[in-house]
């Protein structure tokens, strides 16, 4: 009794195997071609620029940058102000000159004779010059002095770290113009494969979860490309309160900072930057501080000059008329100064205390060093890695594409996973290159400077 309805059962499933062999014949030319409009899709990407072109597209950002800057303005009027300062106290050593007049009655009263005149005039010329002090006023130029080298190092301190954040934005502007190019791309991926979802759908409606899927991916993708414009759109803020309008077109840095710096040579470079250039002259100024402080108990020799006259008109003193010249040495010797051996003590401990904070800042500049040279290192292996990655995902991606449209070996969620990690991967590397070029330009900064890298 059974075998007759096993028999009976036999066309029926015949004739699903020829019903879905029908719709992978109607339906695979529709998939094809909506798949060859996806292909014609070409990869856009920044127009990349040669190396030279590169180092002098960011040489003419950071030069912007320091010409627009005020807090680079106010450095440099600092150390001028410094120099200044420093012919001040070398004027002391010059000999020094001053005129007093006086003009008025006066009142005289000599051995019990009071005399009175109607009008008195005198003037007098001083003149004087310090021959020697024990070195106080060299101390005190030399102190000065250092203190000008600290302000000029300042500046250029400055003028590096205005650098680095200049280079990094622009690099960091550059990996958003890439990215939002990449999630472009996703977006009109996923596009395509709606199309084609949808001209299948209208002839098998049974596949049109698979069509909701893939409206769910692109409106991910637009999602992410919406979020990367944002954020290209804040760096370009950043970017434009350093180098003012109008920004550079978009181009790809690649082509630059790509080359690991020498580790050995980085850290006998950190010795030579304008910070630990800074703190020497910082410190040298405390210690010359110290001995103008220790020199001041020591006599002052000076010769002084001087002229003077005086006439007086009406009253009871008859019109004179008097005149004077003098000429000597004059010497002040400090017999008792409680406080000086403190003082002195005090400056001593903050020159040390000076040396001390170099070779601290020193030490945390090597240390910087080797941790960011190892970051740079990660970065750019990282970037090899998901160079090779990205090759097999993009024979994986072309192979899942193709297979989907035989309608039965791969399944359209096969199909996104391998578009999704595909444009992941791209991403990855754009962030991982970026990545480089940021820690390379630290690493530039830590050394020799990114500025004298652009020159």
């Amino acid at each position: 009794m059974s075998r007759p309805s096993h028999h009976r059962r036999q066309p029926h499933r015949a004739a699903a195997v020829l019903l879905l062999v029908l719709l992978g014949v109607l339906l695979s030319p529709l998939a094809a071609q909506a798949q060859h409009r996806c292909d014609d899709d070409a990869v856009a990407l920044l127009p990349a620029v040669p190396a030279e072109q590169a180092r002098t597209g960011l040489r003419t950002l950071v030069r912007r940058a320091i010409d627009q800057s005020p807090q680079l303005s106010a450095t440099r009027l600092l150390a001028d102000a410094a120099l200044d300062d420093t012919d001040e106290v070398r004027a002391a050593k010059a000999p020094q000159a001053s005129l007093s007049t006086s003009l008025g009655p006066s009142v005289s009263r000599s051995a019990g004779h009071t005399g009175t005149s109607a009008l008195q005039a005198g003037a007098s010329l001083s003149v004087s010059q310090l021959l020697w002090d024990g070195g106080r006023t060299d101390r005190l130029i030399g102190w000065r002095e250092r203190l000008a080298d600290v302000a000029r190092y300042g500046d250029l301190n400055n003028r590096e770290l205005l650098a680095l954040s200049t280079v990094s934005l622009a690099l960091e502007r550059s990996r958003f113009q890439q990215q939002v190019l990449v999630y472009g791309q996703y977006v009109r991926k996923m596009q395509c494969l709606a199309q084609s979802l949808e001209q299948i759908v209208a002839a098998d409606r049974g596949r049109l979860s698979e069509l909701v899927q893939v409206r769910k991916s692109l409106h991910q993708a637009e999602l992410s490309r919406v979020s990367t414009e944002s954020q290209l759109r804040q760096i370009e803020v950043r970017l434009k309160r350093f180098v003012g309008e109008p920004l550079p077109a978009a181009e790809d840095w690649s082509a630059l900072l790509k080359a690991v710096p020498d580790m050995a040579a980085l850290q006998l470079e950190a010795q030579r930057s304008a910070e630990i250039a800074q703190l020497d002259a910082s410190a040298e100024a405390a210690q010359q501080l110290a001995r103008s402080v220790e020199a001041s108990q020591q006599p002052r020799v000076s010769w002084t000059g001087g002229a003077n006259a005086n006439s007086a008109f009406g009253g009871t003193v008859r019109t004179n008329h008097q005149k004077g010249l003098s000429l000597g040495l004059a010497i002040s010797i400090p017999l008792l100064d409680a406080g000086n051996v403190a003082a002195t003590a005090a400056a001593k401990k903050r020159a040390q205390a000076a040396a001390l904070q170099r070779d601290e800042a020193l030490q945390s500049r090597r240390a910087r060093i080797a941790e960011v040279h190892e970051q740079t290192t990660a970065s750019f292996d990282r970037a090899q890695r998901v160079s090779a990655v990205l090759r097999d995902s993009e024979r994986l991606r072309d192979a899942t594409l193709q297979q989907w449209q035989q309608l039965g070996r791969r399944s359209l969620f096969d199909v996104m996973a391998a578009e999704g990690d595909h444009y992941g991967l791209r991403i990855s590397l754009v962030n991982a290159l970026i990545d480089g070029q940021q820690s390379n330009a630290v690493l530039l900064s830590l050394g020799r400077g990114v500025t004298e890298f652009l020159q």
